[in-house]
Order: C-alpha cells, then structure tokens, then sequence
C-alpha cells in the first residue's frame, strides 16, 4: 500500500509538473501582449546599433523578419555591410569583412539556427506546441540576483533551449540554446532587457550574447522597430545574380 500511495504522489508531482510548464507559457504570451497582436505582426524590421571586440567597435545593426520563417541581419561599418539571410529553405552570407564581397551559400547547420531565430522572433514559447516543441519545467534558478522561472524546450531536432523568465513579469530575461553544429553542441547565452512596446507586443530592445563561459560578447541595441514593413521575399532569397551567372 505503501509502494502505491508513493506512485500516486510521484504521477501527481508529475502532473502538477507539466500543468506549471504550460502555464508559465501562456503568461509569457499574455505578458507579450497577448496571441492575436503577436500573431498580427508578420513582419518586423529592427534597426539599432551593435558592440563588439569588447565594445571597441560599433556596427549598426537591422535584423529584418517575415513569417512563416524567413530572417535577414546586416551589419555595417564603414561602407561595409555583412549579410546573413535565411528564406525557410537555404541560407547565405555576404561577409566584406573577410574579404568576401560575393555571396556564398551556408551549411545546414548555419540554416537551421538561422531558421530557429525566424521562428521564435516573438518568442520562443509562442506557439510552442504548433512548432513541435517539448516543454518542461525545471523549478527556478538565480540569474543576477532574479528567482527566475526556468523552462527546458526541446525541439523535433534535439536541440535544445533553456528559457528563463523573471518570476513578476513572465517575459525572458535569458535564454541559452544548445545546438549541435558540424557534430559540437555549441551552447550560446543571450540576455535580454529594455522591453518596449511594438504594435501592441512587448520586445527586448537590448540584447546581449555570446559562447557559453566565453566573456566576449556582442550587444545590441535596438532604437528603433516597425511592425508589418513591406519585405519582399528576395530580401531573404538568395541573390538571382549569384546562382545564376
């Protein structure tokens, strides 16, 4: 009797585990803004300012999206622009700054991280289950002096993606991505702050990454965002020109 009062407990503790997953998740999404407005922006273009090499040198910085998975970051300096896009099937870079000024095509690796950004740009706990994603929560964990609520979410590929959320507003402030590229897991931190509000969704203006236990990283600053910009597909495509000599 025993033996089956402690199975109960443990289905129970079970239950009681997934039901809190859940709903952190829908509070993430109310404390966004909500479904209908996030799903109303299909596309978005960020503009803003990003450091890097120990904040010794500043870029600006446009991240542009459009549903239902395309993505296009460019970085500029001094008349250079690095270009890294992704159109849901291939992905491709321009990048000056190792003297490369011609397109060339990535990896699938490249493509499906690429691919992960488009997907989760509102969040990565929107639409979780329609996107494939495991959900289970792993109690809290101190992130600079915050309690945060701490998710796992494990995607249909297998990489996987912690989220923390501060425990008073439900919106991230760190997520860490485990992905397996060229055959390494490669861990990455990102945190997030300065939430401002866009067509009615709250985003993160200030961003800052980099390799898990690494202290270099790249912060961005967004300053400006606009909802629904017009953002044709060649954006994200791979330049005619270049595949077709």
């Amino acid at each position: 009797m025993h033996r089956l009062s402690a199975l109960v407990m443990c289905l129970s503790a079970h239950a009681a585990f997934a039901v809190t997953a859940d709903e952190l998740a829908t509070k993430n999404v109310e404390a966004r803004g909500g479904i209908d407005k996030l799903h109303a922006i299909q596309t978005l273009r960020l503009s803003g300012r990003m450091r890097v090499q120990g904040d010794t040198l500043e870029l600006g910085y446009v991240t542009l999206v459009k549903q239902p998975g395309s993505i296009r970051y460019e970085a500029s300096l001094q008349g250079l622009t690095q270009v890294q896009a992704y159109d849901g099937t291939q992905a491709w870079q321009i990048n000056p700054f190792q003297g490369r000024k011609d397109p060339e095509k990535l990896s699938a690796d490249d493509a499906k991280g690429l691919g992960e950004d488009a997907a989760d740009f509102t969040g990565t706990l929107v639409d979780y289950k329609s996107k494939g994603y495991k959900l289970d929560y792993l109690g809290t964990e101190d992130i600079d002096g915050t309690d945060a609520h701490k998710l796992r979410v494990t995607r249909p590929n297998g990489d996987l993606t912690v989220v923390y959320l501060d425990p008073d507003h439900f919106l991230e402030i760190r997520i860490v991505n485990r992905r397996i590229e060229h055959g390494v897991p490669v861990e990455t931190v990102t945190d997030f702050g300065d939430y401002e509000q866009v067509a009615g969704v709250y985003l993160p203006f200030a961003q800052e990454s980099g390799l898990k236990g690494s202290s270099d990283r790249q912060k961005v600053q967004f300053e400006k965002a606009e909802a629904n910009p017009g953002a044709p597909d060649n954006s994200f495509q791979f330049p005619a020109a270049a595949a077709h000599p």
